[in-house]
């Protein structure tokens, strides 16, 4: 386990922790007292030296839940080291860092899978197979909201408001599940602008929408904060002939392509993505489409903070 910083970092361990397959070998963090506490109750060993840690030949696996700002330093000592490497997202806060890591992994042969866990939730595939039989029609517009209230209830640690640590607020932590689900929905963008809001009054914004412009005139909205206590997790797909909204506020996918609202079937949730990645990893399978997806994110966001600091529109370059 490679840094407790992130809040999902107790969730991957505990993931490890019940998998038949996995044991925690060591714990390194770049906070020495968390670290060592962490490694104290689940009775691991705490090296204090990450080259040394990587070093050790009976690591065959590493969970990077450090600093954002520190995932290509981390990945790509963990990746020339011959480890398998789990990461909470994002990938990281640039394109350019992103792409160091990715040809890391590539070079050394390890399998990296970046944790976008709403991806494989049955809602998504339910909404995926919709769009994708075109019931809707052409698709005019989408929206995906996700929001809780972890700065006005302080739940947060507070290095999350670090603004050099986080490399943002909101948006690029809560906020990656609804703009990796804009663009699982709707596609890679050609224009991006966003507005981000500072309610409590900390170094990073606190509320954030982002707006996706495509080529064919439609449009998504991708919005997220921590400030809201009930906001339900929500998708909207419109498109010429019907909409589908799921979330509002039951658990539930409706579409209306006649006169009336009909429920639609949601299948079983696929594995976790910490699942996944050992699967991958036991199996020797490609985790391309995982990281196509988390480079996009980082792509988006990257443009997002971009169009919120010049507070204008920013166009994103075909790859």
């Amino acid at each position: 386990m490679i840094s407790f910083w992130h809040v999902h970092a107790k969730d991957y361990a505990e993931e490890a922790q019940v998998h038949p397959d996995i044991e925690i070998a060591a714990i390194w963090d770049e906070n020495e007292e968390r670290g060592r506490k962490e490694a104290q109750m689940r009775e691991v060993e705490y090296i204090s030296d990450l080259e040394d840690l990587l070093n050790r030949q009976e690591i065959e696996a590493v969970v990077v839940s450090s600093p954002t700002n520190r995932h290509k330093e981390v990945m790509v000592q963990a990746a020339q080291a011959g480890k398998h490497i789990f990461t909470e997202k994002v990938l990281a806060s640039t394109e350019e860092q992103a792409i160091v890591i990715l040809n890391a992994v590539k070079e050394s042969g390890v399998k990296l899978f970046v944790s976008l866990p709403r991806v494989y939730d049955g809602y998504t595939e339910a909404v995926q197979r919709l769009i994708e039989s075109g019931e809707l029609g052409e698709l005019t517009q989408t929206r995906v909201r996700l929001a809780h209230n972890g700065a006005t209830a302080n739940w947060l640690p507070n290095h999350f408001y670090n603004k050099e640590e986080c490399q943002g607020g909101t948006l690029i932590d809560l906020g990656c599940h609804p703009v990796y689900l804009t663009r699982l929905f709707h596609g890679m963008p050609e224009r991006v602008t966003a507005q981000f809001g500072y309610l409590t009054k900390k170094e990073v914004e606190d509320q954030a929408i982002v707006t996706f412009g495509y080529e064919d005139g439609s449009y998504g909205v991708a919005e997220t904060g921590f400030v809201t206590p009930h906001s339900p997790f929500t998708i909207e797909i419109h498109g010429t002939k019907g909409s589908a909204i799921y979330g509002i506020p039951d658990k539930k996918l409706i579409k209306k392509v006649s006169e009336k609202w009909e429920e639609v079937m949601i299948p079983t949730d696929k594995p976790s993505p910490f699942s996944q990645w050992i699967d991958h990893i036991q199996t020797d399978k490609g985790t391309d489409k995982n990281l196509a997806l988390a480079l996009d994110l980082t792509v988006l966001m990257e443009a997002a903070y971009q169009a919120e600091k010049t507070k204008s529109e920013i166009v994103i370059n075909p790859r």
